[in-house]
């Protein structure tokens, strides 16, 4: 379990890392939501609009949100896309 400190830490840098790929993101029609990020820290993401559906979602959360994310926080273990 992480400390309530370093989590919010966390939080703070996933939501900025999501910030600079939403232009991207939003440039198809798309955009994320940062869902949850949870104590075995693995991020939950929920792609919106045409990220949803998109045949090229996958790779869109592999090298595009994951590795922003990984950047910023790299103790984060696994990035996941859910359907709320």
């Amino acid at each position: 379990m992480v400390a309530q400190v370093d989590m919010e830490s966390i939080r703070k840098r996933v939501l900025k890392a999501l910030e600079g790929m939403r232009p991207y993101l939003k440039s198809d029609g798309g955009d994320v939501r940062l869902h949850d990020i949870t104590s075995e820290l693995v991020v939950e993401l929920e792609l919106l609009g045409n990220c949803e559906t998109c045949e090229m979602s996958n790779m869109t959360m592999k090298a595009g949100l994951e590795q922003a994310i990984l950047r910023v926080a790299p103790e984060i273990k696994q990035v996941l896309a859910v359907k709320p």
